[in-house]
């Protein structure tokens, strides 16, 4: 329907709209500059990357890459479609969308479908409170839900009889509740699609009702039945919890994604309200992007079985394709048995909060399973491993995540040892077995002049203030200025603490995650600072060079350095240190 909007007044719509005011209602923003700066709400990171431009009318993260104007901003960060968000923006700033005739009869047409299910919706809610609801209302305390829950929730109960919610319904509602099949007209009459049920209302975004779930609480053959699908209902596109979610939480950061209606409503009745359902399948492309639309920190809950695993392995699979930098997707699965509405009250919200939060990240996930069975000391399996494994790193986009995978999995399928067993004499006619390590020759590496300084300043970081200087008179040296200047910032002076900032700024692995690509063989310590140092200081490198050339070729044995020239001569090696 976004073609349905004249793009005169989308343009006029983005001119009249404060970015800065607009965004910062939602995240925090500090001034910087003309600009404005925050934590990217599209991703998890400690340092501010997300820039705010008013006067140009975008944002734009250097994080994780996302960037846009003000209805891009509304979409991705309440999950709205393009009319949604332009409804929303022209709500704010006091203006009317001027649809043309066809698609006002399109959302009049939606705004009545939604209107009968929230009646619906009502009938059902006001049914689990009257005397018929009695069984309803039993069943749902012995699941350990309050009152407040099931409001929040807005649970109901369906009558069993087959026209209760029918014959409650005025004649203008009839129809709509026939055309989103929560009544059925398939015999030539008409009658209740949900019969002695306890009801879940399926609402969007905006809180309108769209669908229905609906427990037995009989001995039907089917024990939960869905509304189908309908003008208003897209069961692979919608997210089961999701409007509660927001409406329990300030941002919804993570979504931990679980497989019942019961399971999100437990979870949150336990103080975990970023619990949500799927419900299409679980584990289908369109399912995963509508989530990942919401969250970049997806958290896929299974029980610990071996259907609980496939359904993991189809997530992990449908994922790879869609993964990039700043996503976040672990897998958590529970105990064989177990599912989290009954695990959550038996040991409690806070032990169930320390299993969300050991979830086992994707990579790790990835190469436990297709490690299985393998034994890893030996060539057959490594080679089989990386014959499972390689197909799968194919799918992903290009990515940090995907070149850091892929180093893992070569790692994996070396050998373990720093040694192999080869079948020699261990000494003159001893007949043994033999060790023997194998050796790698050191190769001479031709890199940059901008990458020595890079691996220079990874080795001795104090060395930072002097290629700074360096680098700002020569523009030959830029990846060298900016991570000089970022250890300058950081206040790091030695390798181990340089090392450690690196692993776990989310913000510097981001920035700095592509310096060393294209390094196949890295230097040794001495000629990297050696080449760094012959840059910072040319004439005194070469002066120091030739003077250690002349001592060593002097003399034929250190012995026969004098005292001071040995003094000499470990000063100027010492240089290299």
């Amino acid at each position: 329907m976004s073609g349905l909007i004249p793009q005169r007044f989308v343009e006029d719509l983005l001119q009249r709209i404060d970015l800065a005011e607009l965004i910062g209602s939602r995240v925090t923003l500090k001034k910087a500059g003309g600009n404005y700066k925050a934590r990217c709400p599209f991703h998890d990171e400690k340092t501010p990357s997300f820039n705010v431009r008013p006067d140009k009318g975008f944002y734009h993260c250097f994080g994780c890459g996302a960037h846009g104007d003000a209805i891009s901003f509304v979409r991705e960060f309440d999950g709205l479609g393009f009319t949604d968000a332009v409804e929303e923006l022209a709500r704010r700033a006091g203006l009317e969308v001027p649809y043309d005739e066809n698609a006002k009869q399109e959302m009049k047409q939606a705004k009545t479908l939604t209107d009968a299910l929230d009646y619906a919706s009502n009938f059902y809610h006001g049914a689990l409170k009257g005397q018929q609801g009695e069984f309803a209302r039993d069943y749902l305390q012995q699941r350990g839900l309050d009152q407040d829950i099931i409001n929040q929730y807005k649970l109901g109960f369906a009558p069993g009889t087959g026209t209760a919610l029918y014959d409650s319904a005025g004649k203008d509602i009839q129809g709509p509740l026939i055309e989103t099949g929560t009544v059925s007209d398939r015999y030539g009459r008409p009658r209740d699609l949900f019969r002695n049920r306890v009801m879940f209302p399926i609402r969007n975004s905006r809180g309108r009702t769209i669908a229905f779930g609906g427990r037995t609480l009989g001995d039907d053959k089917a024990k939960y039945i869905n509304s189908p699908e309908s003008d208003v209902f897209h069961k692979s596109r919608e997210i089961y919890g999701l409007y509660e979610a927001k409406q329990a939480l300030k941002q919804v950061d993570r979504l931990l994604v679980v497989e019942g209606y019961m399971d999100v409503i437990a979870l949150a009745q336990n103080g975990i309200h970023f619990a949500v359902a799927t419900l299409g399948t679980a584990t289908n492309q369109d399912s995963l992007s509508a989530l990942l639309k919401q969250a970049r920190h997806i958290i896929f809950c299974f029980d610990g079985d071996s259907a609980g695993f496939r359904a993991a392995d189809r997530a992990l699979d449908n994922a790879l394709e869609l993964l990039a930098d700043g996503m976040h997707l672990q897998f958590l699965m529970l105990p064989d048995g177990e599912d989290p509405d009954t695990l959550v009250r038996q040991e409690g919200p806070d032990a169930f909060k320390e299993r969300i939060d050991s979830a086992t990240p994707l990579s790790r996930y990835l190469f436990n399973r297709q490690s299985e069975g393998l034994d890893l000391a030996l060539p057959e399996d490594r080679g089989e491993l990386k014959a499972r494994v390689e197909p799968l790193l194919k799918k992903m986009p290009r990515s940090t995540l995907r070149d850091a995978m892929w180093h893992e999995m070569l790692r994996l399928c070396r050998n373990q040892s720093t040694w192999q067993s080869q079948r020699q004499w261990g000494g003159k006619g001893s007949g043994k077995w033999g060790e023997q390590r194998t050796q790698e020759e050191r190769i001479d590496v031709r890199l940059s002049k901008d990458t020595q300084l890079c691996l220079a300043l990874l080795e001795a970081p104090d060395m930072a203030r002097e290629i700074d200087e360096l680098c700002s008179s020569s523009r030959e040296y830029r990846q060298a200025g900016q991570f000089a200047a970022w250890i300058l910032e950081q206040g790091v002076t030695d390798r181990k603490a340089l090392v450690g900032r690196l692993a776990t700024d989310t913000g510097a692995r981001t920035r700095f995650y592509g310096l060393f690509d294209g390094i196949e063989h890295v230097p040794a310590r001495e000629q990297t600072l050696a080449g760094a140092r012959e840059l910072l200081n040319p004439n005194q490198e070469v002066a120091r060079k030739q003077r250690l050339a002349a001592l060593l070729s002097e003399k034929r044995n250190l012995s026969d350095l004098s005292e001071e020239e040995r003094r000499e001569l470990k000063a100027l090696s010492g240089q290299n240190d």
